[in-house]
Formats: C-alpha cells, structure tokens, sequence
C-alpha cells in the first residue's frame, strides 16, 4: 500500500451477465507480481442469475463488489473510478485476463516517465480466435485512424480526472476507451507502447466488440467520433489518411495473399472433387462415401487455415472502412 494508504493501482472491472468469465478476470489481477493493487468490480445491473450469485458471493483478498442499475460500459466504468483509491486506473474488461507481469511492466514505465499518461502493451487474443496483436506507435495521427491503445492500459487518475472519465453521453459502442485516448492527447497528455504481449484478449461470439464491428455499427461509432473530435481530425487529416491507406494497403495485399492460397490450392481442388463427384454419381450405388467425406474435409480444413482466419478481422473492416473514406474524402475536398 502507498505511503498515503492507498494503492499505487486500482483495477477496474464492469461486469453485466459474465459471471462465468468475472473470477478468471479478479485472480489474474491477484496473480501480479506487482501488488500494489486494489479491485473495484461493479455489477452493472446484470440480469442473469448466474452473474449476480457469482458477484453476490464473491469473496476475493482487496476485492470491492458495487451494485449499480444497468447505465452501460462507460457509466460503470466513471462509477467504478469514484470509488477507486488508486493513482493509476486499469480498467479492465471482466472477461479479459492480465498477464502476471503486465502491471509491473506498465507502472515501471509511468513511475519512470511522468510525461507518460498511459502505457499500453501488445495482446494474446485467444477463444474463437488466436492470434498477436502488435502495435508499434500510438502517435496522435495512428490513434485518430486506429484505437491501437489497449482499453486496460494503466492511466494516470489526474489525467483521467482532467478530461471527464469516460463519454457516457454519447454512442461509442464499445469504443468509449479509444475516444478516451484520444481525449487525452488532444489536453496534452502522451502514451507508449510496451512491445510485448502482456495482455488476453477473450475473442467469443456475442462479445461486444464483435457487436461493435459491424459495419452500420463501425459507422456510427467513426461519426461520433468525427463530430467530437472535428478540430483533430481536420488539423491531423492528411497523416490520417496516409495511415488509413496504409492499412489498406496491408489488408489488399494480405487478400491477395489470400486469394492466391485459394487459386492455387482451392480452385484444382474443387475441379478434381466435381470430377470425382461425377464418377461417383454415374458408379452403381453403394460406394464412394468416404471419398466425399475427405472432400468436404479437405475444404474445411482449407477454410479453417491460418491465412484464413488471420484476415478476418481486415475482411470484416474493409467495407467500413471504404466507406469511412468517402466521408472523410468528401469532406475534405468539401
């Protein structure tokens, strides 16, 4: 405990209907090396039973529960921070878990550096999906373009405090912490990224971050933004769309990449399996089941290759953002 009895750290962590997935969060934040710690969890009006029997009988070492009516992520999070003793807040998403160094690691850099507001680290998605996220720069043109700050990144309270907490006001869907970051850049403030994975990001159906990833969704969410944040983003717009092409450039070539696996793998595949179907069809009945089982397999399992899922997530942004681009290149010829 600091000197003023107080925890260096407090970790936040909104909860509504993830009972299953809220005590793997608590004992990943318990399981730091660095223990300066405490743990605000607030149960944000959930409605499944489960959650509020795991919360109700929730008994975990510097572990608070509070019980709030359903205000949404945002409201949860600013209720939780009122209630928080710590100089740094982590807000940490209750399906989520830390990786035993990643408070040690992040806090080092913002003892160290007072210029330093947040400190953000690489992540570990694992669930429906597995793979690295890596960011190298969070300059204010790359996080206009992009949320690449991580949402649990340790940040100063008196930075927090400086800009409002978090936007509950208005329609961020699952994006309030990248408005959040990009509210302190624009009052001064600066953030780095440790470049290492330190972070597990939960990829399951339903999650919002999928919710939040649909197109009609994603735009809203880019309006919201452009509409707050105007005078950045007109002042930065340049580097914004050098950055925006550049992503596509990556996701295009990514696709090509892609579609060559297809072309070269796919394409003779299926012309050999429909000749293989159609000796099949014209041979009497009774054989050729097992080949067409292997068929059906060799496809999925062509479907479920590496290269295939580790462009989903560009294929699902790239309508986005094209669209995203007609706006911001009318309003720029405008």
């Amino acid at each position: 405990m600091s000197a003023a009895g107080r925890p260096a750290v407090s970790v936040i962590i909104p909860c509504y209907n993830l009972g299953r997935y809220v005590e793997e969060a608590i004992d990943s934040v318990l399981a730091q090396t660095f223990r300066d710690v405490e743990i605000v969890v607030v149960n944000d009006g959930s409605t499944d039973p489960h959650t509020n029997q795991v919360l109700a009988g929730l008994r975990r070492p510097r572990t608070t529960v509070l019980e709030t009516e359903n205000r949404g992520l945002p409201a949860a999070r600013n209720h939780a921070i009122a209630h928080a003793g710590g100089r740094y807040i982590c807000a940490l998403d209750a399906d989520d878990r830390l990786h035993p160094e990643f408070l040690a690691k992040t806090v080092a850099v913002l003892e160290r550096d007072p210029t330093v507001a947040f400190a953000s680290t690489w992540i570990q998605c694992f669930g429906t999906e597995e793979w690295i996220w890596r960011q190298e720069r969070c300059d204010f043109p790359t996080l206009l373009a992009e949320c690449v700050v991580l949402t649990a990144s340790p940040v100063r309270r008196q930075a927090l405090e400086a800009v409002g907490g978090y936007d509950s006001e208005r329609y961020l869907y699952g994006s309030e912490d990248w408005d959040l970051w990009i509210s302190l850049v624009e009052r001064g403030f600066r953030g780095t990224i440790v470049p290492e994975v330190l972070f597990y990001y939960r990829q399951r159906e339903g999650s919002m971050r999928r919710l939040g990833s649909a197109p009609e969704t994603r735009m809203r969410v880019w309006r919201t933004l452009l509409d707050k944040h105007r005078a950045s983003y007109e002042r930065h717009l340049p580097d914004v769309l050098l950055r925006l092409e550049e992503d596509c450039g990556r996701l295009l070539h990514d696709n090509a990449r892609l579609e060559l696996e297809l072309e070269t793998r796919l394409a003779p595949l299926v012309a050999q399996r429909t000749a293989e179907r159609d000796r099949l069809r014209a041979a009497p009945a009774g054989g050729g089941g097992d080949a067409l089982a292997a068929a059906r397999a060799e496809v999925a399992a062509l479907r479920g290759s590496w290269s295939w899922k580790v462009t989903a997530p560009l294929r699902r942004g790239y309508d986005g953002w094209l669209a995203v681009r007609r706006r911001l290149g009318a309003r720029d010829a405008g």
